[in-house]
């Protein structure tokens, strides 16, 4: 008796989740785009680079900007912000 009320509560759990997915898409506030697709999306994860279990480092594109973002296990830190076209351009050989 026991196991048929906890089955019945994760079913309603479950079928209250997805209620309230169906509403939100409705409405406009969670979309749902397939992963390959690129049309209207601002904002793009370009790279990232492993440094650790639990660090990283992002290059994300966000409309015309690019940024250059330290992930870790407490959050993460915008290293650098600058227009995307000076991360295409190719860096000079220094000297």
């Amino acid at each position: 008796m026991d196991a048929i009320r906890q089955m019945a509560a994760v079913a309603a759990v479950l079928g209250l989740m997805g209620l309230t997915l169906w509403w939100l898409r409705r409405r406009g506030v969670a979309l749902a785009l397939p992963a390959g697709r690129r049309n209207g999306r601002r904002l793009e994860t370009v790279e990232r680079l492993p440094l650790g279990p639990q660090h990283a480092l992002h290059l994300v594109r966000v409309g015309g900007r690019g940024l250059l973002l330290a992930s870790h296990r407490s959050g993460c830190v915008l290293l650098e912000s600058q227009p995307w076209r000076e991360f295409e351009a190719p860096r000079e050989a220094a000297p």
